[in-house]
């Protein structure tokens, strides 16, 4: 997935996300429709093209779990790793476990990151930007990043 961006789309009463037309035929490329869906302890959904995941899921298996932090990690997000396939119109069903997770009802805010999307509640979004921005924003950045030009 090369294309970053931000999208607020619908989820229709059966729970399925329709997924922005300018992703669909990278999507059907380069994993077939297949994708790996799981939660994140920031309160969202993340979903990954099935390659994408497979390279996450390698890593993830591989770390030392006597680490308490590492095993809620693995346990998150292994633990509620969902396959999902994209549909002939482009949408994913969300299962309702996952959607209870991220409060997920009506709108949604699918943010794609290049190698995965994040997929919000609409409020929920939109009040981690608030927060972000009353934090400081760009003034706030780790020291990694001091040398980012944006």
């Amino acid at each position: 997935m090369a294309k970053s961006g931000g999208n607020t789309v619908n989820l229709d009463a059966k729970g399925r996300l329709a997924l922005p037309t300018r992703y669909r035929q990278e999507l059907t490329d380069s994993c077939e429709g297949r994708m790996v869906l799981t939660i994140h302890g920031d309160g969202c959904l993340l979903l990954y093209p099935a390659p994408e995941w497979e390279e996450i899921e390698r890593k993830l298996i591989r770390l030392p779990n006597q680490n308490p932090a590492i095993r809620r990690l693995q346990r998150m997000l292994l633990g509620h790793a969902t396959e999902v396939e994209m549909d002939s119109h482009g949408r994913i069903l969300l299962p309702p476990r996952l959607r209870e997770f991220a409060n997920l009802d009506k709108k949604v805010v699918l943010a794609s990151l290049v190698n995965k999307f994040e997929i919000w509640n609409e409020e929920a979004w939109e009040e981690n930007l608030r927060h972000w921005i009353d934090d400081g924003g760009a003034e706030s950045v780790p020291e990694a990043l001091d040398n980012l030009s944006l």
